[in-house]
């Protein structure tokens, strides 16, 4: 019987009057996109996520309050090479992004499809993450089981999805949660269940939205494994269009079998290969080359969460993997207490700078590895008159969530490393930042 559901109606977007805070448009570069969200701050602070007031849009739909926010009082605040997206929970982070990226004001900034997931179920939520990518790219909001909060439900009708043929003009897809939609909403669903079953699913939509093209790799994670190491993954998945799939120690479940042998040996690239398991490792190669990007047996368990995204940004093999280990980039910064941002931010990682996602321990310092990485990409510009800043690649971050899951001091150290900097002509020969 199919997981599948659909309910087809006009889309009436609602008029009720919200604040309008449109950080930018699809297309701005992220300096611009910086600039404008450090001008949004300037709605109410207090109770972000939580509701709104305010001027209705032209652009058929209301606008949301989701600008960063901070302890009540203070502003959140977007630096030269920074900028922050979010609130006080994964739910207005998830809302954030989704309005970053499709404003909504014109046919272009608006999305085909959004997905709907239940937050208390953290397998499907990463499982969806791979649904950001293209052709689909569609962002993440978050349902509180059957009940859908307000802030996803004012982005839902600010960014007024235009519907997906290819799923049948759908313009959400609800993952494990019935919540109400908005009027009108177009909407497929997927049942709750097993994450082998969710994934397997998720992977069939994927296909869909893609026009039926089967994917050439495939991300496995072990069901039980510690979150904090499996939250990379949502932000690769995205970037690549590779599914997560889920397997046990102890077995590779019917749904992801079925899943991998209707692929044809496609590659296998395990995240938390501790966790996996050797047995489970050892099914996977009977379904196509198995590659562990984070270490195998006891390495990744010596290994943190910090550690363990730094090795995702680095890995690559071939045309898979971000192969981020020179300046030039988007990163995607987030805090590991706070695993529900990895899928709400995974369309950061599918759309304007592509960035991977790497991950602190606190809100309240840099840590050394995270520190280490970052001064290796670092950017820089010799100080020969043909070298000039101008012609020089930058890094940009992307900071997810307020000031109480990374802080502004952590924030003004990370905007620090990633600053082109000058170095003397004798000591880069190369430079490594010029371009063509």
């Amino acid at each position: 019987m199919s997981v599948f559901s659909t309910e087809q109606d006009a889309f009436l977007p609602a008029n009720s009057a919200r604040t309008l805070v449109c950080p930018a448009m699809r297309t701005a570069s992220p300096r611009l996109l910086g600039a404008s969200l450090v001008l949004a701050v300037v709605v109410s602070i207090a109770g972000c996520g939580k509701g709104g007031s305010g001027a209705a849009t032209s652009a058929g739909g209301p606008v949301g309050r989701v600008a960063p926010v901070a302890p009540e009082g203070a502003l959140s605040v977007s630096t030269s090479n920074t900028t922050r997206i979010g609130g006080a929970d994964a739910t207005a982070d998830a809302a954030a992004v989704a309005r970053l990226v499709y404003p909504g004001l014109t046919p272009a900034t608006r999305p085909k499809a959004i997905v709907l997931v239940d937050r208390r179920n953290w397998s499907a939520a990463l499982a969806a993450a791979a649904l950001a990518s293209a052709p689909l790219g569609a962002p993440l909001l978050y349902s509180d089981g059957d009940t859908l909060p307000a802030i996803s439900r004012e982005t839902i009708e600010a960014v007024h999805p235009v519907g997906s043929p290819a799923l049948g003009g759908a313009q959400v897809i609800r993952i494990g949660t019935s919540a109400a939609l908005p009027a009108g909403v177009r909407a497929r669903s997927i049942g709750g269940g097993e994450p082998a079953t969710v994934a397997a699913a998720v992977e069939e939509q994927l296909r869909a939205a893609d026009g039926g093209r089967a994917p050439r790799q495939v991300i496995v994670l072990a069901a039980n494994a510690p979150q904090t190491i499996e939250m990379p993954a949502a932000g690769l998945a995205a970037e690549s269009g590779a599914p997560i799939l889920f397997v046990t120690p102890a077995r590779v479940p019917a749904p992801t079998a079925a899943v991998l042998a209707g692929l044809h040996r496609p590659s296998i690239y395990v995240i938390g290969s501790a966790a996996v398991g050797a047995r489970a490792l050892g099914r996977l190669a009977h379904y196509g080359p198995v590659t562990e990007i984070t270490g195998t047996g006891t390495q990744l368990q010596a290994e943190g969460a910090v550690t363990n995204s730094i090795s995702v940004a680095r890995f690559t093999d071939g045309v898979f993997g971000w192969g981020v280990k020179e300046p030039g980039h988007g990163l995607v910064l987030a805090n590991a207490a706070r695993p529900l941002d990895a899928p709400a931010s995974a369309l950061l990682s599918a759309t304007g700078d592509y960035g991977p996602l790497l991950l602190v321990e606190g809100p309240a310092r840099v840590p050394p590895a995270l520190a280490g990485y970052l001064a290796n990409i670092q950017p820089a510009y010799t100080t020969a008159p043909e070298f000039r800043p101008v012609r020089g690649v930058y890094n940009h971050g992307w900071l997810i969530g307020d000031e109480l899951t990374i802080s502004a001091l952590a924030q003004a150290e990370i905007d620090t490393m990633l600053e082109i900097s000058p170095r003397s002509p004798s000591t880069e020969e190369p430079p490594v930042s010029t371009r063509e």
